[in-house]
């Protein structure tokens, strides 16, 4: 089945499942999405599938949820874009939104966290799989694996946002190739998107429409992983504005951290304390219709990119730190994974990991099952006591 077969419908579904299976975070969420869209179905090829995962890091805006909307823009266009980003969207909205909603009524947060422990080393062996597909499809040839190993290092022993690698990467491989720089497009000197100027909020309870903008705000100047959202809403939201508690705005992030799908539903939970259901909308409106936006506007100038030598370059180098990433994230979440509290191995998440590898690779077994297994045995496992 190709892309152009893609009826409306399974477009939902795909996406609908994928939402309410997404743990792990964006890396997380686009390997999954690659084991199902690229290698499962092959709706997509893996060259192309790169090719979305690079636009959408040059796009303010959460990055995987803006490959899902590429996604869909790809195979149905306009429409394929609301459906594949509403669809991965929407149920993780809902499900934060209950457990908002229990959390304002009760105080306190729903007990996630032995689902999540068993989930998580199924997460690690399905970027590990998806990872090394990538690998090998995206570091072709000597230069791009040398950006490679620079963007690990990057990575792993600065604190720069993952964006800011990708785009020098991107720049070196072009300089690289061009060897004087002359071949360097204006377009990267020149699209970097203004950031718009702060708004000025008052500090207290906000109106519905203060928080609605606030939330655009972000969302049209938010670059890199949605995890970046705590840094930019802690001051603002507890110091600057009074709007939450540190203690609220930790079970808000804890909450949207916990669930499935966007990081970014955490807007959703913020909302939802500040102002009751109107904010959670609000909220979850603005931070993702900037998205939904950028993706549009830009989608239909990556076919007409790739036939540019010097653009075809900077994609490579940012192919190489998009892996880079993969990786480092996989060590980092492998590590939470795979020890206990104390930093010590944790035999029943290794034995989880290698099992769900081994599904994955040679049982060719479909990553939504294994992390259904993975939520049960986390809950059997507590049970337990192991």
């Amino acid at each position: 089945m190709n892309g152009a077969q893609v009826s409306y419908g399974t477009l939902a579904r795909v996406f609908l499942r994928l939402s309410v299976t997404a743990f792990g975070g964006p890396v997380a969420h686009i390997a999954l999405a690659e084991d199902e869209l690229v290698t499962r179905r092959r709706w997509l090829t893996r060259d192309h599938y790169l090719d979305l995962i690079a636009a959408a890091n040059l796009i303010p805006g959460p990055n995987s949820t803006e490959v899902m909307i590429h996604v869909g823009h790809s195979l149905r266009g306009i429409p394929g874009a609301l459906v594949s980003g509403l669809c991965f969207i929407g149920p993780a909205f809902l499900i934060t939104l209950a457990l908002s909603a229990l959390y304002v009524s009760s105080g306190a947060l729903p007990e996630a966290a032995a689902l999540f422990r068993g989930i998580q080393p199924v997460i690690v062996a399905v970027i590990a799989s998806a990872g090394w597909r990538l690998l090998r499809s995206a570091l072709q040839g000597q230069a791009l694996w040398l950006l490679f190993a620079f963007a690990v290092a990057l990575l792993a022993t600065t604190a720069l946002p993952e964006v800011l690698v990708m785009l020098l990467t991107g720049l070196l491989h072009v300089l690289w190739q061009s060897r004087d720089g002359r071949a360097l497009p204006a377009f990267l000197l020149s699209g970097l998107p203004a950031l718009p100027g702060q708004i000025v909020l008052a500090s207290g309870a906000p109106g519905l429409s203060e928080l609605f903008l606030y939330f655009l705000r972000i969302g049209a100047i938010l670059f890199g992983s949605g995890y970046l959202l705590v840094a930019y809403i802690q001051q603002d939201l507890v110091v600057s504005y009074g709007w939450l508690g540190a203690q609220q705005l930790l079970d808000a992030i804890a909450i949207g951290q916990t669930t499935p799908g966007p990081v970014l539903t955490t807007s959703t939970a913020i909302g939802m304390i500040v102002a009751g259901l109107p904010g959670a909308l609000l909220a979850t409106l603005g931070i993702f219709l900037p998205s939904f936006v950028f993706v549009m506007l830009s989608a239909p100038f990556i076919p007409r990119l790739r036939k540019s030598t010097p653009v075809r370059a900077f994609l490579g180098g940012v192919h190489a730190a998009v892996v880079a990433a993969i990786l480092v994230t996989l060590l980092d979440l492998g590590r939470a994974a795979t020890t206990d509290g104390a930093g010590q191995p944790w035999l029943p998440g290794i034995a989880l990991c290698v099992l769900s590898l081994v599904a994955l690779v040679r049982l060719r077994v479909n990553a939504t099952w294994l992390i259904l297994i993975g939520a049960v045995a986390g809950l059997l496992l507590k049970a337990t006591g192991l």
